[in-house]
């Protein structure tokens, strides 16, 4: 039997996750966390063999939280469930040591098989990831990494919501953020892409395939 701990702020995608896997007889849900401290309490328990963690949660977010539980439990295998599209984390978050990247929107069976694969102690990497991983190395690594993959998980949040044509105002309030926070992480952005306007954002984000 495997033992997972589901990491995800929103208790209905917990709870459809657990649903799922409990269906699956070699499977079973051992711990839920809404955060990146609670993944870490989950791994500190020794009650699961494998974590399924998202990436964007309050407080301390998925990149930070995986970061400390590889530093802490480096032989506990972590698989990123993410809204965010493979190729704005997926080859960053494997070089930090995460088991398998997956996106919110593939196959439910997909997440059983990558379970199973990175219990057994190996990688699960998808075609998408594959390829972006050999991309990487043919670029000679992180050198040559876009300057998106800069960006923290909220700059990203925000930076993907303006380039779609929202304003500061309706990404404050999607987020739950003041105006003030949203209009700081657009200058951080701004700044870190060496762009000027939210049209230079959109322009961007289409010309790397982010936003369709």
């Amino acid at each position: 039997m495997i033992r997972i701990g589901i990491v995800d702020d929103h208790h209905i995608v917990r709870r459809g996750l657990r649903e799922f896997l409990s269906e699956e007889v070699d499977l079973r849900v051992t711990g839920e966390a809404a955060n990146g401290h609670e993944a870490l309490e989950l791994a500190r328990r020794a009650e699961v063999d494998v974590l399924l963690m998202d990436l964007s949660m309050p407080g301390q977010g998925g990149v930070d939280a995986l970061q400390a539980i590889k530093a802490r439990f480096p032989e506990l295998p972590v698989i990123i469930l993410s809204g965010f599209p493979e190729q704005h984390y997926a080859v960053a978050l494997i070089k930090q040591g995460a088991s398998g990247y997956l996106n919110k929107e593939c196959d439910p069976a997909e997440i059983a098989t990558a379970v199973r694969t990175v219990a057994r102690g190996r990688k699960y990497v998808t075609p998408a990831v594959a390829e972006l991983l050999a991309e990487s190395l043919g670029r000679g690594g992180d050198a040559a990494a876009a300057p998106h993959q800069g960006l923290s998980e909220r700059e990203l949040q925000v930076f993907l919501r303006l380039a779609r044509g929202e304003t500061v105002g309706h990404v404050a309030d999607s987020l739950c953020l003041s105006v003030k926070t949203v209009s700081t992480y657009r200058s951080r952005v701004l700044d870190k892409l060496d762009l000027k306007t939210n049209s230079d954002l959109t322009y961007y984000a289409l010309k790397n395939g982010l936003v369709q």
